[in-house]
């Protein structure tokens, strides 16, 4: 057997058995390679499915979380928005308070301040006299405070919008000696000023209320020497400066002496009054116009604070004032003929007990209808003081126009009294060839203005 089995083998188709046993072993390794690779991409397929079933799954729980937390800005942003409009309103319904508590407070203030001045003058004795100083300190303090409280809630709330404009310092620095120059004498400080013809580009009331506050805490703080106000060109810019020869400010008060209701050591003399609230209005005033605020002090010797302003040319020379033609009307108002405008009762009744204390003519009128039957009457005013909002939404302005039509006199003196500071008001006080006052009024305020009318309509008259 053994024997027979070799002998296949050695045979010729032992060969091919072998090669198509070789051939065979190749075909089936190529097929379980197959099945291999098959089976491999078959479990990454898998693998795949079971990763994107769970990234959707993730996806869907990060899409939930997103929407919710959109949701949640969403329900945030609805409610900040609710604050906002909330502040807003509080915002505005604040500063309509104050501007009509400060209205309704100026008026009684400004008749209060008539009525005293009533008693200063030259009939009246030397107690009354010594009544009226003392009440018309209080008054100045009251109003002092008022206007202070009525800036800083109007600066707080974002109602104050500068109206820049040319403004001419030089007419500036005259107006502002005149306020503080009575200040100054009581206290034999002297005031001195350098003329200018630069002018800047500002809102003339806020300007001139922050140089107001600069010299009157000026004069408050100097005990010895006196307080000076000049103008400095630099570059693009004008720096107003205003110098006093004060007990000056240490480094360590500097930062708190712009803070409301804080004042400096030398506040704590009993001669020294103010709220500390100059400083405070003064800073954020500058900053509402962009002008830059400057303080500069040495202990013992002085202080000197500076604002910048824009440059805004070279203003022309006023024309000098020649001196009133007529004497009488130099030093008293005997004779002119008044009307007087108002819807407050007790303004009209103060200021007839001041006009006529004058000597004047007066006719009092609550409304603009009255001023026709005036006309009618005969009585030609020369001067119409008139406030500026009246019942039923009327305005003085209308008065003036309706009496110089009527007397066919444009030269007739207007004078618009208000407790109104707003920049339109002026403007429509100027544009109808008007003269402007804030409540309250000071007395003599008022008494050098119309002696100057009347010295003007005198000049005016042909010869």
């Amino acid at each position: 057997m053994e024997h027979l089995l070799d002998k296949l083998q050695a045979g010729p188709h032992a060969d091919e058995l072998e090669r198509q046993v070789i051939k065979l072993r190749k075909i089936n390794a190529a097929l379980m390679q197959r099945v291999e690779r098959s089976m491999e991409q078959q479990a990454n397929a898998y693998s795949l499915f079971q990763t994107a079933i769970t990234l959707e799954g993730q996806v869907r729980v990060r899409t939930e979380e997103l929407k919710s937390a959109l949701s949640r800005l969403e329900r945030t942003n609805e409610e900040l928005t609710s604050a906002r409009d909330t502040s807003e309103r509080a915002n505005r319904f604040k500063t309509r308070f104050f501007t009509a508590v400060g209205h309704d407070l100026l008026q009684p203030l400004h008749a209060a301040r008539l009525s005293a001045s009533a008693l200063t003058e030259p009939s009246g004795n030397v107690d009354q006299r010594r009544i009226a100083d003392r009440i018309e300190h209080a008054l100045t303090t009251i109003e002092d405070l008022l206007k202070s409280i009525l800036d800083i809630s109007k600066l707080e709330a974002g109602a104050i919008t500068p109206a820049r404009r040319p403004v001419p310092l030089d007419e500036l620095f005259t107006s502002l000696s005149v306020d503080i120059e009575p200040l100054a004498r009581k206290k034999n400080l002297s005031l001195t000023w350098r003329r200018t013809d630069l002018s800047v580009l500002s809102d003339p009331m806020m300007l001139r209320r922050i140089l107001q506050n600069l010299m009157a805490n000026a004069v408050q703080y100097t005990q010895h020497g006196g307080i000076r106000l000049l103008a400095r060109r630099r570059g693009s810019n004008v720096r107003i400066e205003v110098w006093d020869t004060g007990p000056g400010i240490a480094p360590d008060d500097r930062e708190m002496i712009f803070e409301e209701f804080q004042r400096g050591p030398a506040a704590d003399r009993a001669a020294i009054g103010g709220f500390g609230l100059g400083l405070s209005i003064v800073q954020r005033m500058a900053e509402a116009l962009g002008h830059p605020f400057d303080m500069c002090s040495r202990v013992g010797h002085g202080t000197r604070f500076s604002i910048s302003a824009p440059f805004a040319g070279i203003a022309e020379p006023r024309a000098a004032q020649s001196a009133p033609a007529n004497p009488a009307f130099s030093y008293g108002l005997g004779g002119v003929k008044v009307a007087v405008l108002d819807n407050d009762t007790y303004v009209l009744e103060a200021m007839q007990s001041l006009l006529e204390s004058w000597r004047c003519e007066v006719c009092l009128l609550q409304s603009v209808s009255d001023l026709d039957g005036l006309i009618e009457s005969g009585f030609r005013p020369a001067i119409l003081l008139v406030d500026y909002h009246l019942d039923g939404g009327g305005c003085g302005l209308t008065a003036v126009a309706r009496a110089r039509l009527a007397m066919g006199d444009d030269a007739v003196a207007g004078i618009v009294i208000t407790a109104d500071h707003s920049p339109s008001v002026a403007d429509a006080a100027r544009f109808a060839g008007c003269e402007l006052l804030l409540k309250p009024v000071k007395p003599a305020e008022l008494r050098a203005l119309m002696r100057h009318l009347t010295s003007k309509a005198l000049e005016a008259q042909p010869q």
